[in-house]
């Protein structure tokens, strides 16, 4: 049986999203402290932590990783975080996905093998020494 979501639930859920987008890293913090759910994610599958990744904010993503989110959950596609972040060559996110335990073989393609693609030598380097 499928309810109707609450459009103030909805609201709510966007604006989080929003704020992962930009990297608020603080109202965002605020906002799973007060109850949100670290591992929010959208109809895509994408989490809290996915969206800062991918758009370079990493005071956000540890921030998000501190309270409980998952490094490795990945979206509806099998993307992780971290495979996202070498794809946009996000290193400051890359050292904070691994500093909260992401694993670089999780993953379809795993952030190693996104390395492996794009030549990143020097990650794979870090992942390896991990």
């Amino acid at each position: 049986m499928s309810e109707t979501p609450d459009p103030e639930v909805i609201e709510l859920a966007s604006k989080v999203f929003d704020l992962a987008r930009t990297g608020d890293a603080d109202t965002l913090a605020a906002y799973v402290d007060a109850g949100v759910p670290a591992n929010l994610t959208n109809d895509k599958g994408d989490s809290l932590v996915m969206l800062a990744a991918y758009h370079g904010h990493s005071a956000a993503v540890s921030a998000l990783l501190a309270r409980g989110a998952d490094a490795d959950r990945a979206n509806d596609r099998g993307q992780t975080p971290l495979a996202g972040a070498v794809f946009k060559g996000e290193d400051a996110v890359i050292r904070a996905l691994l500093a909260g335990g992401a694993n670089p073989e999780a993953g379809t393609p795993s952030a190693a093998d996104t390395a492996r693609m794009f030549g990143r030598t020097e990650l794979l380097e870090l992942f390896e020494s991990r």
